[in-house]
């Protein structure tokens, strides 16, 4: 890591809005909170709650036990499943043997896990425009029978479906993909398959559209862009990606104020920082706070755009 230099100082900040938590994270970490209040620790947490190392630590803190793997929990503990949601064959099982569960999954989420069902009761081969290995897809692919759903990760993975052996198409898209390159995926989609449903609805979620939009308006007036964000998280990750298509080639992703790169922010005039959905705001500020220290700064605030989406969490918590 670089020492900062003290000769050029940064001129502008600019802080994304909105930025940082999402109302499904929101609703996810409440509802660990609320089941250690209720019932005490430990509560077994099926996966990361939400994808930020910070927020898992503090929650670890408090009580709550994070496993892979359902068999991990003993039966006599109340469990929860992840925001990113689960495969069916998971609340099966914890039902099969008599466990209290509390399903976090955002409803954003659950809403494409409802499209595909509707999809595939209709005679629909699924395409699912995501990310292999991620839990949100491999979550929305388990809706269905193993095989069921077609995995699209880019326009060359459209190229190699076989469009004789498929009559009726339907797709569906992970919820924190980039914008952009989930367009071009379905104008693939459409040409190759002119007749295929698309969703009701776009399936990327507000915040990741919000976000993304805003570091598009931000990279026009900044030299460095900093998100701040863990490296598992899929929609911290898009929103470097969007920076950098939008022209910023110093775009960046940390995970706290500690991997600062001071030599990049010694050499730019002005940054641009924002935060992925699962990441909290105390984290931006520690960064704002730790430019500060080092630079004569001015802080701007450029926009008041205000997310009022809420969800609420089961009555099992209320």
């Amino acid at each position: 890591m670089s020492i900062a230099p003290e000769t050029l100082p940064v001129k502008e900040i600019h802080l994304a809005n909105p930025r940082g938590f999402c109302a499904g994270v929101d609703r996810a970490i409440e509802m660990v909170e609320l089941a250690l209040k209720k019932w005490g620790a430990p509560i077994y947490v099926r996966h990361e709650i939400v994808h930020n190392k910070h927020v898992v630590y503090n929650l670890r803190k408090k009580g709550a036990v994070f496993v892979e793997e359902l068999e991990e929990c003993p039966v006599d503990r109340p469990v929860i499943f992840s925001a990113h949601g689960v495969p069916k064959f998971v609340p099966e099982e914890a039902k099969k043997r008599q466990m209290l569960f509390i399903d976090a999954t955002c409803p954003l989420v659950t809403k494409v896990h409802n499209e595909i069902r509707r999809y595939y009761d209709k005679g629909y081969k699924i395409i699912m425009i995501g990310h292999r290995g991620h839990p949100e897809t491999i979550g929305t692919m388990g809706q269905l029978p193993e095989g069921e759903v077609l995995l699209v990760e880019n326009k060359e993975d459209v190229e190699k479906i076989n469009p004789l052996k498929y009559p009726k198409l339907a797709y569906v898209t992970q919820t924190t993909l980039s914008v952009d390159d989930t367009k071009d995926i379905a104008l693939a989609l459409n040409k190759k398959f002119p007749s295929i449903e698309n969703p009701k609805k776009e399936d990327i979620c507000y915040a990741t559209t919000n976000r993304q939009e805003e570091v598009k308006r931000l990279v026009k007036l900044v030299d460095l862009m900093l998100v701040v964000g863990s490296e598992n998280s899929s929609n911290s990750q898009r929103l470097v990606d969007v920076a950098k298509d939008g022209g910023c080639s110093d775009a960046y992703l940390i995970e706290d104020y500690k991997r600062i790169d001071w030599g990049k922010v010694a050499l730019a005039n002005s940054i641009g920082i924002t935060s992925g959905a699962s990441a909290p705001d105390h984290l931006v500020k520690e960064v704002i706070f730790s430019i500060q220290e080092k630079f004569d700064t001015s802080l701007v605030y450029d926009t008041k755009k205000k997310e009022t989406i809420e969800f609420k969490v089961p009555p099992v918590l209320r």
